[in-house]
């Protein structure tokens, strides 16, 4: 082989080749420029008369004023920092701490909180989502018989749907998305207390453009050859419509968040069968994606419906996904692209083997 072939280092003068340093890939994320943000909310801050009752509106509608200037592509990450910075700020001009989460939405939100019997977690979970930027949360209370209505009356601007009877979850949800003209819906379930700055990244995903933002709980699932029956359906139903990068992320999930386009586009009714809304989102081509994760795996709460092999909660979850295989495979597009054989030609095959 030639002195300068390629497995020497040198050219034909006989000096060596300089090696080429390629730039590293993992670059470090460049961070905004705060101290704008801590300067306007201690000028906010400044401005500041009223009594504490008004202390949480006033530094949310100065925020919101100020956040209009936020560039167009930023994520939700650098938003919240800048909003940090700018309650920080606020504090060291007025002396007093607001209890909201700095959210800039350009449309307006709502929350639907489906409960039965949470009288221990109910008034904190209000408590958090009104450290959030909606103007609506409606609370759907369904078969309770402990003191969770005396706790959701505490709240003043609750929109309360009573139903005496159990009617679960999923068709809390449905009913809550009516009572509501919101464009950005988050929903959320009455047992578990979740941080305010956990449920923003949803609320950011569909203000941003997406139409459904799930709970991305990948990561938090074993192998597939150890996954249980449910985790293994919202697989397969994903992995049918062509969305196999969603893996078991489901609508069944909490917390989870919807557009109005979503939810006008496959009729409120449809969310009391999560897969099957989730199905006709995906078949009608709106943005699913599942922005941010909130581990509700391990803080559900454990009840004698949801627990062992088979449980009831299980086997709703299970039939509620194979209703949403049942109505895909229905719909004359699927069937016009895998042409399924019918019966007399499956039967005309076996016979003449």
């Amino acid at each position: 082989m030639a002195a300068n072939g390629p497995r020497s280092r040198k050219h034909a003068e006989g000096k060596r080749v300089p090696r080429t340093r390629h730039p590293r890939r993992n670059v470090r994320k460049v961070m905004p420029d705060l101290r704008p943000f801590w300067r306007a909310g201690q000028l906010a801050g400044k401005q500041f008369r009223g009594d504490t009752d008004n202390l949480n509106k006033h530094a949310s509608d100065a925020w919101q004023v100020h956040a209009a200037n936020l560039p167009e592509q930023i994520s939700c990450e650098d938003t919240l920092q800048a909003g940090r910075a700018f309650i920080q700020g606020y504090v060291k001009s007025s002396g007093h701490v607001p209890e909201i989460v700095p959210l800039p939405l350009r449309h307006v939100a709502a929350a639907v909180v489906c409960a039965c019997n949470e009288e221990r977690t109910l008034g904190q979970v209000l408590v958090q989502l009104g450290r959030l930027p909606l103007r609506d949360i409606v609370v759907v209370l369904n078969g309770t018989t402990d003191n969770s209505l005396e706790h959701v009356l505490q709240h003043p601007g609750i929109t309360l749907v009573y139903e005496p009877e159990r009617a679960g979850h999923d068709v809390g949800r449905a009913l809550g998305a009516k009572m509501t003209e919101a464009e950005t819906v988050l929903f959320v379930d009455g047992d578990m207390v979740i941080p305010a700055e956990h449920l923003a990244p949803f609320l950011f995903a569909i203000d941003r453009g997406q139409d459904v933002a799930l709970n991305d709980l990948t990561s938090l699932l074993p192998p597939f050859s150890k996954q249980d029956e449910v985790s293994r359906i919202k697989a397969y139903l994903n992995h049918t419509l062509g969305r196999r990068d969603l893996g078991s992320n489901s609508m069944t999930a909490v917390p989870h968040a919807l557009s109005r386009r979503m939810i006008q586009a496959v009729k409120p009714a449809s969310l009391a069968v999560p897969p099957k809304a989730q199905m006709l989102a995906i078949q009608q081509g709106l943005k699913v994606s599942a922005p941010c994760q909130v581990d509700v795996i391990r803080s559900n709460r454990l009840r004698a419906g949801n627990t062992g092999s088979g449980n009831d909660v299980a086997r709703l979850i299970l039939g509620d996904h194979l209703e949403a295989l049942a109505a895909w495979m229905g719909m004359s597009e699927y069937a016009l692209r895998t042409n399924l054989p019918s019966r007399a030609e499956v039967a005309y095959r076996r016979n003449v083997r």
